[in-house]
């Protein structure tokens, strides 16, 4: 048998196993597939191609890109008003009412997990800058998303990433940036000149959802 014929054999039975195991992660209820060599290696090829990813709510488990797909996204519900200049910035949904949306979205099982992760999160609610008694100047703009997916370290409960889009000054002529973080010390970090800029690629990153992190360097990200 020709050398090419039998590389494009083995591909096709690799592609078909990997169909199998793809659907076994599916079925398990913890993502869990056996120890085995050739089970393994599935694995392996599967996250290489980004069709699965560690679960982050099962130890040991692992879960799959289609099945990441149908989850929803959380951004900013106005976020669209805001981008057609419609309403102000400051006028964005807070963190919090988004991070409330996130947890409710999850089994009652991971409510508690998902909450000690607020402050990290959604931060602090943001107090105006005041002098005398008066409003000066207002606190950059910081708008919180999170999205299906995998970095480093495995997501959130529920197999999320969260970032923000935030001016990082409170000048209108401040630049902007984004920060992606999975669970733990993962980040893919992308600078934007304006908001326009901004939340231009936020769309393109929630259009692009579910992914594993390191797939956003093909979107300008520089990953830590």
């Amino acid at each position: 048998m020709a050398p090419l014929l039998k590389s494009r054999m083995s591909q096709d039975a690799n592609a078909q196993f990997d169909q199998t195991v793809l659907d076994m992660i599916e079925r398990s209820p913890i993502g869990a597939v056996p120890v085995t060599p050739a089970y393994q290696d599935a694995v392996k090829r599967l996250y290489a191609s980004h069709q699965a990813y560690p679960d982050a709510d099962h130890k040991d488990g692992h879960v799959t890109a289609r099945s990441l797909a149908r989850l929803p996204l959380f951004h900013a519900s106005n976020l669209a008003a805001v981008i057609a200049g419609e309403i102000a910035p400051e006028a964005l949904e807070s963190n919090s009412a988004i991070f409330n949306r996130y947890v409710q979205s999850l089994p009652a099982a991971r409510h508690a997990k998902a909450e000690s992760y607020r402050l990290t999160v959604a931060g602090r609610v943001a107090h105006h800058r005041a002098k005398h008694g008066a409003v000066v100047a207002h606190d950059p703009v910081h708008t919180l998303f999170l999205v299906p997916g995998a970095g480093p370290h495995p997501g959130l409960p529920g197999n999320y990433l969260y970032g923000s889009a935030f001016q990082l000054h409170a000048e209108a002529a401040s630049p902007w940036a984004m920060h992606l973080h999975d669970s733990d010390d993962g980040a893919a970090l992308f600078d934007a000149p304006d908001m326009a800029a901004a939340f231009a690629k936020l769309e393109e990153v929630l259009e692009s959802a579910p992914f594993a992190m390191n797939e956003l360097e093909a979107l300008g990200f520089r990953l830590n």
